[in-house]
């Protein structure tokens, strides 16, 4: 720090220690002649401005320390606590929301900046109840003329209008086809085969049994990557039976034994729109979350592609989230979703949890792009004459 700031620096703090706001001011500006860019003395100046009663030019200092730095939170606060002892009340909620983007931690916060943030956050969140309140009062007649479904779409719009519910868009880890829409939960009445699919429950129960007591050893743990590649949130389930498979498909290509093991599932299986793409689809598989397992929030591979769920076993506490939508199974009842936005599962019984999954095509390709989609990929595959990796 330059030496003639440094010693004006020191003469404004002893002068606001000793009440004299205008000398502080003094000293404040002329440091600021040889230093603009320190958001300290602006704050510093702001706060002394503050004290003699000169709101504009309280003001008029926060806006020069946001020039030098816009996510600077102690400004983005003070400003916020400003228009909020002025009464200013829907200005300060909205500028406390944007302070508290940027706030840290609350163990990093010393104990004044602590109870600032605790009353932003007070006075944001009955800024958004009420805003919330209102907007559903003025939209309820509208509202009323949609579908069960547009009014869902409705309602998770209000609710990232308000941010109150995280916005969440497809993150495929390896193949995004453009044009896709990030819908996490798909409307049952797209599928017309669900209820013939969902008919199978009992006969596919029948074949897990029997499965389970014959061929234990099929099962498999779900995540299976080598001890040399980043584990990030798989490093726990990462070769654990905690969350195993019975595939009938590895690699899009039927193990024979197994599927011989279960017909009629396979039958059922037969008849969904599943994908054909060499060395990847389709999939198809009985998923076993252990009891107290958490699978840990991730996203699917492809969003050409989407996530059929059956729930075959299923014990009370367990449940599902994709995105801002948090659902439990119901045991027969299946439902579809896009897995490349980010999901997770939970089962928080002390029993097992089986479900069947497998993949189908979007909806919203048409053959044509369906076979344009296989053919990149297999192009790709033979480019680097490689084949995907177990657990990939």
């Amino acid at each position: 720090m330059d030496a003639v700031v440094s010693q004006l620096q020191q003469a404004a703090s002893r002068a606001m220690a000793a009440g004299d706001m205008n000398a502080a001011q003094s000293a404040l500006l002329e440091a600021l002649t040889h230093d603009g860019a320190d958001i300290g003395l602006w704050l510093n100046l702001a706060a002394v401005r503050q004290r003699l009663h000169d709101v504009g030019g309280a003001f008029d200092a926060l806006r020069k320390a946001l020039e030098v730095d816009s996510r600077s939170f102690p400004a983005l606060l003070m400003r916020a606590s400003l228009l909020d002892r002025l009464g200013r009340k829907l200005e300060a909620a909205s500028a406390y929301g944007i302070a508290l983007v940027q706030a840290p931690p609350d163990h990093a916060m010393d104990p004044l900046t602590l109870k600032a943030v605790l009353r932003a956050r007070s006075v944001h969140a009955q800024y958004v109840d009420k805003l919330g309140r209102f907007i559903r009062e003025r939209t309820a007649a509208a509202g009323s003329e949609c579908t069960p479904a547009e009014r869902r779409r409705l309602e998770a719009f209000i609710a990232t209008t308000l941010r109150t519910r995280k916005r969440y868009q497809q993150e495929p880890v390896e193949y995004c086809y453009p044009g896709l829409p990030p819908i996490e939960f798909y409307e049952r009445g797209e599928f017309p085969w669900l209820p013939e699919f969902e008919g199978a429950t009992e006969s596919v129960r029948q074949e897990l049994a029997a499965i389970l007591a014959e061929d234990e050893a099929g099962f498999v743990p779900y995540i299976q990557y080598v001890s040399h590649v980043p584990l990030d949130q798989w490093r726990e389930l990462n070769r654990s039976p905690r969350w195993s498979a019975y595939h009938f498909y590895e690699h899009g290509r039927r193990v024979e034994e197994r599927c011989r093991r279960a017909p009629r599932t396979m039958q059922a299986l037969g008849r969904l729109p599943q994908p054909q793409v060499e060395l990847r689809s389709p999939t198809a598989m009985f998923s076993v979350l252990k009891p107290r397992t958490r699978i840990p929030p991730h996203h699917g591979v492809a969003n050409f592609r989407l996530v059929v769920h059956l729930p075959l076993v299923l014990p009370p506490g367990c449940g599902f989230r994709v995105g801002g939508e948090m659902r439990e199974w119901r045991l027969g009842e299946a439902w579809v979703f896009d897995d490349t936005i980010e999901h997770e599962a939970w089962n928080e019984s002390d029993q097992t949890r089986v479900i069947l999954i497998c993949d189908i095509w979007s909806p919203r390709l048409s053959p044509e792009e369906r076979d344009a989609i296989r053919s990149v990929i297999a192009a790709t595959d033979a480019f680097h004459g490689t084949v995907p990796e177990a657990g990939a």
